[in-house]
């Protein structure tokens, strides 16, 4: 069906489909910032270390990798989608990242092109295995995180493949370009996630983009019957969030100052829990950004706060997992209300 991007109708009956939801959206991100708070007084009270700049910008750190992972997963999330292969394409952008810098000895800049069209690619692929071949995002991305796992240790041999000759690569989390304080400098990556962020806040709240997300989200039968190519459009989301994940895995390969290609294993999950945290619904058709990045900073609170009061890291996973399903069980009866 040919795609009426531009017509009257089709536009009318998108922004009825996509209507009542700020409320809502709103609600929740009180509630995600309000809980946040209440974890940094609380951490701050238990523990003298939790609250000094070094901290802070620890956390900040561990926030930039998941935060823009989440940022990511949320476009396909509120398409009524998921992506389970986001944490294993975010190390094999890295991996390829590396390959080229470390191994083939180019520019840095064309290692950092070279994640950013890997995850583009990785993340088309996806979208046509969903919305052409019509298999589940589940199965498809469960694939495509195996696929991924698997290139990675085959292309770098199952080692870690190291920066050795290009020391500015890890200038691109790690640098800041803006030195307010001398004991208290932000990184490049938390700049680079704000930054992100801000961009895809507009592209999802101003653009085309944007409205035919959530609409395929909130009903994608409704907007095919307006006379929008909806597999067009989801291909488009799937392929962006892999474009992100590649951005994730130079912020990660810069940060560790190596491509690690056994890492990235479970970075989904945390990635999906601060989307949902911060009240993208699982359902499809609800999220904002804000929303994502303050779940992201309570997924990495949490770890850091409960690792200052050196609580075992076995315990620090079943607590992330009990989040998880709080945060669904709030998102199930939100959508039944």
């Amino acid at each position: 069906m040919a795609d009426k991007s531009n017509g009257t109708p089709a536009i009318a009956s998108i922004a009825k489909i996509t209507a009542g939801t700020k409320g809502a959206a709103a609600r929740q991100k009180i509630l995600a910032f309000s809980s946040l708070v209440l974890l940094i007084i609380a951490f701050s009270l238990l523990s003298p270390n939790f609250f000094q700049p070094y901290n802070l910008i620890a956390i900040m750190l561990a926030t930039a990798v998941n935060g823009v992972l989440a940022i990511g997963v949320t476009f396909v999330i509120i398409t009524g989608g998921i992506d389970l292969s986001v944490g294993t394409m975010m190390t094999f952008t890295a991996v390829m990242a590396a390959q080229t810098v470390a191994v083939w000895n180019l520019p840095v800049i064309l290692g950092v092109l070279m994640a950013l069209f890997v995850g583009t690619i990785c993340g088309l692929a996806s979208g046509v295995m969903i919305a052409k071949f019509k298999l589940p995002p589940f199965i498809a991305t469960l694939g495509m995180s195996m696929l991924t796992k698997g290139l990675s240790l085959i292309i770098a041999k199952s080692k870690p493949i190291y920066f050795t000759n290009a020391p500015s690569f890890a200038k691109i989390s790690m640098g800041s370009l803006f030195p307010f304080m001398k004991d208290f400098q932000i990184p490049n990556a938390v700049i680079i996630l704000f930054g992100l962020a801000i961009l895809a806040s507009f592209v999802l709240n101003s653009t085309i983009f944007g409205r035919y997300t959530f609409a395929i989200g909130s009903n994608e039968e409704a907007v095919r019957l307006s006379g929008i190519n909806t597999d067009r459009w989801k291909i488009a989301v799937y392929a962006v969030n892999g474009l992100i994940c590649g951005i994730a895995g130079i912020l990660i390969a810069s940060r560790l100052n190596s491509a690690q290609p056994a890492l990235g294993q479970g970075y989904e999950l945390d990635a999906i829990a601060a989307a949902v945290i911060g009240g993208t619904s699982l359902s499809g058709g609800e999220g904002t950004i804000l929303g994502t990045i303050i779940g992201a900073f309570i997924m990495s609170t949490l770890t850091n706060g409960l690792r200052i009061l050196s609580v075992p890291q076995e315990w620090q996973i079943v607590t992330t997992g009990i989040i998880i399903i709080f945060a669904v069980y709030v998102d199930m009866l939100r959508k039944r209300r």
